[in-house]
């Protein structure tokens, strides 16, 4: 005959969980739903931070687009640097620059600048020919 057949060990207590055991998994519980916390914090901020670097992408490249379609003589592509502050209101702050490379091609960069926890910059280029 074994011991627990003898009585002499008991496997569990047939009352339930002792205080001691629910709060021991109550700790374990909230250090999960704090880390748990801390990881969704850093989800929103890097979303935060991914939707205004597409923002200040789809800004930069719709200027350029514009530059790029103009007429090769046009006024607004002489040789120099133009900024626009900020853009309907929001925090961003486009500029760009004409440089013509000798006779038949300019050079068009367009950059857009915001500011969050630091400065960003997105800087697009192309070259026009003639």
């Amino acid at each position: 005959m074994s011991l627990l057949q003898q009585g002499k060990y008991e496997l569990m207590n047939s009352k339930g969980f002792s205080l001691l055991e629910v709060l021991i998994g109550l700790v374990i519980l909230a250090i999960g739903l704090l880390a748990i916390a801390g990881m969704q914090i850093t989800a929103i901020k890097g979303n935060d931070f991914s939707m205004n670097v597409t923002q200040a992408a789809v800004l930069a490249q719709d200027r350029l687009e514009i530059l790029k379609n103009l007429p090769y003589n046009h006024a607004t592509l002489v040789d120099g640097s133009y900024h626009e502050g900020p853009i309907s209101g929001t925090i961003f702050s486009r500029q760009y620059d004409i440089t013509d490379i000798g006779a038949t091609m300019k050079k068009i960069t367009v950059t857009v600048e915001w500011t969050g926890a630091t400065n960003h910059r997105i800087r697009l280029e192309t070259v026009r020919a003639r």
